[in-house]
């Protein structure tokens, strides 16, 4: 089973795509992050996140997308744009036939580390762990992305 993480996002997008085996071991294929500039228009940036992470598909052929729901409390600009982003990443989900799954942010803490309130530096040492890395995968929006990977291997298997 190969599955593609999102973290979603119009300025930095993490992705990670994590095989896992019959036996339930993750080992991580990819990682990465498709950044856009804001002095680009708000078209322009998603057509970079939508051309970008088409090339990934492609290459790397992921049968399941697992994408973090949004939550923001309180900047609403912020929300509408990566909502839009997070709109172009299950388009090009369902384009790409792939089965979609999506986790809250509550979710995914809690699936890595037992506790909802677990904050970044713990989910991040988990990643590490279970895809069994020599460092934290850098920047924390890639290290989220495979989170969200590894919570719907947990998940689907």
């Amino acid at each position: 089973m190969r599955i593609l993480g999102i973290d979603p996002g119009t300025g930095i997008l993490g992705f990670g795509i994590v095989d896992v085996d019959k036996n339930g071991k993750y080992k991580m294929v990819d990682a990465g992050v498709i950044r856009t500039s804001s002095t680009q228009s708000d078209s322009t940036r998603l057509k970079i996140i939508y051309d970008e992470l088409k090339v990934i598909i492609n290459e790397n052929k992921p049968t399941i997308m697992s994408v973090e729901k949004l939550f923001f409390a309180q900047n609403v600009t912020t929300a509408m744009t990566v909502s839009q982003a997070r709109g172009v990443v299950l388009l090009l989900g369902e384009k790409s036939n792939m089965d979609l799954y999506e986790f809250t942010p509550l979710q995914i803490k809690q699936a890595m580390t037992g506790y909802g309130r677990a904050d970044k530096k713990q989910i991040q040492e988990m990643v590490r762990i279970l895809l069994n890395l020599s460092e934290v995968p850098k920047p924390d929006d890639c290290a989220d992305a495979l989170a969200a990977a590894i919570v719907c291997a947990m998940t689907v298997r």
